[in-house]
């Protein structure tokens, strides 16, 4: 059995995200079930130091995930030639700098989504990264969330046969935090700490139009804050700066549209906290985060509106869940095994600081968008060679 360790700086793992999705349900499982097996004679096994400013927290999250080693110094940590890979989980405002030391000593490179809060700063990260030879990749965690899956294998068997649009609703009630505590951090509606819906979950429909469905070549887009003041974790009273609505419809390739609402101001009647609805002209499905409904054309009622009578037709039952055919496992946690076969073995991995680049294009775009209140064009972000010589 030949094994690959792969070091991995892990910073910012003291956040929510962190925690929970990157270190308790990715790294700790991978390293239980004895690394990622690849083949009869292969295994990658992670061996991550937890980095971080707070000493206490550091130690709890050690303590939480079976974690020995961690560490306050993230100079120190960036000089150990055994720590192959940077890893970065905080808040957007410090990631771009941060992920620019990393390059510069020579780590690869996998972080959280956005990858900066705009486009220059976005692409200039990659361009670092080509020029100095590393790998990189950037989370995009909802490719390999169960539903999207199962759209996904849809659209491969022709399912859908041309699809023409597609209609997304995400979002919850975030509670004010005055009464009933919030779910998310206040940071997140502060336009200064880098908060804002559309920062957030733009970059995450980039990645998923263009993975499922076509390339993003234009954005209308509406933002709005509904909620203007909220209560932060000390429960201080403070302005909202940033948006918790966005309003969005893309123009994609092959002139399909897609339109999604996105809010951290609305009450769920539907069936999941996302939902996407792709309309083809042989079938429609409906997928959520882990279950998909199709409906082919064979099975598609006939309406007639007629608002005098009760609707006759039960719109749901004409919907067939898709059967559970596969098992899956935490979206995280398949791509931080990919992103590790990627290090270690070389092998293909598309979701690159490229990709994290075009997530913060759109967003940005997006913010034009609604500030001019007219449709915008997405520009192409160029690719670029890896510089000759520089070690892969």
């Amino acid at each position: 059995m030949t094994t690959h360790t792969v070091g991995i700086i892990m910073h910012g793992v003291t956040g929510r995200m962190g925690t929970n999705q990157h270190l308790l349900r990715s790294i700790v499982p991978i390293i239980q079930q004895g690394g990622v097996r690849v083949g009869t004679d292969t295994v990658i096994v992670p061996a991550p130091l937890l980095v971080g400013r707070s000493k206490d927290k550091l130690e709890s999250v050690a303590k939480a995930s079976g974690i020995s080693r961690w560490s306050t110094d993230l100079d120190g940590a960036l000089s150990d030639r055994s720590l192959s890979v940077y890893f970065d989980a905080q808040t957007t405002l410090q990631r771009a700098a941060s992920v620019s030391r990393a390059i510069a000593a020579g780590k690869h490179i996998y972080c959280e989504k956005p990858i900066a809060t705009d486009t220059k700063t976005a692409y200039d990260l990659y361009a670092q990264a080509q020029r100095k030879g590393v790998k990189h990749g950037v989370v995009q965690d909802k490719l390999w969330l169960p539903g999207l899956l199962k759209l996904a294998d849809l659209r491969d068997k022709g399912f859908f046969g041309r699809i023409f649009s597609v209609h997304g609703e995400f979002g919850y009630w975030v509670y004010e935090g005055d009464t009933i505590p919030a779910q998310r951090p206040s940071w997140n509606y502060r336009q200064e700490d880098g908060g804002g819906i559309v920062v957030d979950m733009l970059c995450h429909w980039r990645y998923v139009l263009d993975g499922l469905f076509g390339k993003v070549k234009a954005v209308s887009c509406r933002t709005a804050t509904h909620i203007p003041a909220r209560w932060n974790e000390a429960g201080a009273r403070y302005e909202v700066t940033a948006d918790d609505s966005a309003y969005s419809t893309f123009e994609l390739e092959g002139g399909i549209i897609a339109h999604i609402n996105s809010s951290w101001a609305t009450r769920v009647r539907r069936d999941d906290l996302l939902t996407l609805l792709v309309d083809g002209t042989l079938g429609s499905a409906v997928a959520g985060l882990r279950d998909c409904w199709i409906q082919p054309y064979g099975a598609t009622p006939r309406p007639i509106w007629n608002p005098d009578i009760p609707n006759p037709i039960d719109f749901y039952q004409s919907w067939q869940k898709m059967p559970e055919q596969r098992t899956y496992d935490n979206a995280f946690k398949v791509q931080w095994e990919l992103f590790l076969r990627h290090v270690a073995l070389g092998e293909p991995f598309r979701w690159t600081l490229l990709e994290g680049a075009r997530g913060v294009q759109l967003a940005e775009k997006g913010l034009e968008s609604s500030r001019e209140r007219r449709w915008v064009d997405l520009p192409d972000l160029a690719e670029i060679p890896t510089a000759p010589g520089a070690a892969r």
